[in-house]
């Protein structure tokens, strides 16, 4: 298997059949087939079976999927098996809140740190992350041993601090600031942009009914 060859499509459909089948396990369910996961789950079975397919035969004819093989081979692929380390850069509003997040504490991801140039906020704590100052920023993600990092910071400077990132040797980013970032090929960074997907949203709800356009 090669990496570069699965779309990030592909690892975020992954995403959720760990999570059906995460319900699936709570549940009890031993095995599964590929049709019944997506009836249960409203999937579509023949994705089911190509996603897998990249990574190895996991069904078994006449009986489906193991469950718990499945959840523990795609937990393997996902690199959930361990720890990762979060930090993130803005502690306003968006950043404590995503520290604050509950979700955190049943995953494999520990905010460990957040960072900040307000030095009101330098030493506070949110959750179990403290405040540092920004300056320290290389130091804390050698000694906190973090390995990605989020930023929420105005857009206007999220380019510096992806510059910061990289220079710490952080390879995955998740971005919160409504902007187009640049890194070379060795780093990844996820946008999340809130305000597209509302516009798209927007757009849903301009059109007719009937799903005629004007």
């Amino acid at each position: 298997m090669k990496v570069e060859k699965i779309s990030e499509l592909t690892t975020n459909r992954l995403s959720i059949y760990l999570r059906c089948l995460n319900e699936l396990s709570a549940a009890g369910v031993k095995t599964i087939s590929s049709e019944e996961l997506a009836k249960r789950f409203h999937l579509n079975s023949a994705q089911i079976r190509k996603d897998l397919a990249y990574f190895g035969e996991f069904g078994v004819r006449g009986v489906g999927y193991y469950v718990e093989d499945l959840k523990n081979h795609i937990t393997k692929i996902l690199g959930l098996d361990k720890e990762h380390r979060v930090c993130i850069i803005g502690a306003g509003r968006l950043g404590t809140a995503l520290a604050d997040y509950n979700g955190f504490k049943k995953s494999r991801f520990s905010v460990v740190a957040l960072f900040d140039i307000d030095q009101s906020k330098i030493g506070q704590r949110v959750g179990n992350a403290c405040i540092y100052d920004f300056k320290d920023f290389q130091k804390i993600v050698k000694m906190e041993k973090i390995d990605i990092a989020v930023i929420a910071v105005p857009a206007f400077v999220a380019q510096d601090v992806l510059d910061e990132i990289v220079k710490a040797g952080i390879k995955a980013v998740l971005n919160f600031a409504p902007t187009p970032l640049k890194a070379d090929d060795s780093v990844k960074v996820k946008t999340v942009d809130l305000t597209t997907s509302l516009e798209s949203l927007a757009f849903f709800l301009s059109q007719p009914a009937n799903g005629n356009r004007q």
